[in-house]
């Protein structure tokens, strides 16, 4: 495309802080052209009209690589959806429950008391990674793997560097090919068993092809562990920040899954998704050229005062209806119950086994770099 760039995503100033560049953003150039990531959309309501049109903004967006489900159309989307659907019903997580309890509590238990402890190393990523494990049926020997696989994955994805993206995403399938092996020559009470077994409601029905097996696991698997990770730090970094909201909920825990929701809301762990135009398009007044590459914003979408009033204060009492920390229609997230499920166990046991969660120190911090959100430093300090 020859458009001129609206702004640079890329530069220092967005990269120090997104939250605050992406406000901006949305008052100032509400759909906004640039280089890398096409037209990126920044309003609540733009982000809404784009959803509510997946014939127009079509989620296969790679010739080059399958994404099932999140990157099909629809009835093939929804085929694949309806597998997916299955394993995070309320019955279904209900029984992972204790389990996930027990992964967290021995977690949050073995954290130095008094710390300084650095959250993202030395909970947050193990925090995904074990409950992913669990999930799945996946053997404990696959963390020091695949947790080295997940950073070289995040340093390739920071460098942009697509050779070096391409290589790491064949080495993560050659792990999910050992695991399905593993499942052919001998039988496992497990997802990814599962799975293997499960028919694609298509006309024929049929079972998943490995490759789109490889898919739909990388998919789970990928996801998870980057936002469950990034979700984890922002709510303990909140909390850390808020020392009355701890207490209100220690009071009540009841009250977390509200305030879990409205955390996220003002910092969401997924900064962006893609979407294509499959035909020429105006969204929030700008027009868009057939084939035109689409980022959703959902930082900024969340933060948006005409969807949220007083948007950028928390308030766990207000109506969620139009949160998207987990999407909003057809390709909602499709794992948001789970997520749901561990975030609430987490805040249950950190807030029942430390009494005080707090900044170690002036500068506890530093913020996340795009295409990640959260943090890449959290220093806190757990009181019994």
């Amino acid at each position: 495309m020859n458009e001129e760039s609206d702004w640079d995503s890329h530069s220092a100033a967005v990269q120090e802080n997104q939250l605050a560049a992406y406000d901006q953003m949305r008052h100032r150039c509400p759909v906004a052209y640039d280089h890398y990531l096409g037209y990126s959309v920044f309003r609540h309501g733009d982000v809404m009209a784009l959803l509510a049109q997946p014939e127009v903004y079509s989620s296969r967006v790679s010739a080059r690589h399958l994404a099932i489900p999140s990157g099909l159309d629809g009835e093939e989307h929804r085929a694949f959806r309806a597998i997916n659907d299955k394993y995070y019903t309320p019955e279904r997580l209900a029984t992972f429950a204790p389990r996930f309890r027990a992964i967290i509590r021995e977690l949050v238990q073995g954290l130095p008391a008094n710390g300084p402890v650095e959250i993202m190393e030395a909970f947050a990523k193990p925090y995904a990674m074990r409950l992913n494990n669990a999930f799945m049926g996946w053997h404990e020997r696959f963390e020091a793997p695949l947790s080295q696989w997940i950073e070289k994955n995040r340093r390739a994805t920071l460098e942009q560097d697509r050779a070096k993206i391409a290589a790491i995403a064949l080495e993560f399938d050659q792990y999910i090919h050992e695991i399905l092996e593993e499942r052919r020559q001998r039988p496992h009470n497990d997802i990814t068993a599962e799975l293997m077994d499960d028919l694609v409601p298509l006309n024929p029905p049929r079972k998943m092809s490995e490759e789109e097996l490889v898919s739909l696991i990388r998919n789970w698997t990928v996801g998870e562990l980057s936002t469950v990770a990034a979700s984890a730090a922002i709510v303990l970094k909140f909390l850390a920040a808020n020392p009355a909201e701890q207490g209100r909920l220690r009071a009540d825990f009841s009250a977390i899954p509200a305030a879990l929701e409205e955390m996220l809301r003002l910092e969401d762990p997924l900064v962006s998704n893609r979407r294509k135009t499959s035909c020429p398009a105006q969204l929030g007044g700008r027009d868009l050229p057939a084939g035109a590459p689409i980022t959703i914003n959902w930082v900024s979408a969340n933060r948006d005062e005409a969807a949220f009033p007083d948007a950028l204060s928390y308030k766990p009492e207000r109506d969620q209806s139009k949160n998207l920390v987990y999407g909003w229609g057809p390709h909602r997230c499709p794992g948001a119950p789970l997520a749901r499920l561990e975030l609430r166990l987490l805040l249950e046991e950190m807030l029942s086994y430390w009494a005080e969660i707090a900044p170690a120190e002036a500068n506890y911090f530093d913020r996340a770099i795009y295409p990640i959100a959260g943090y890449r430093r959290l220093n806190l300090r757990l009181s019994r």
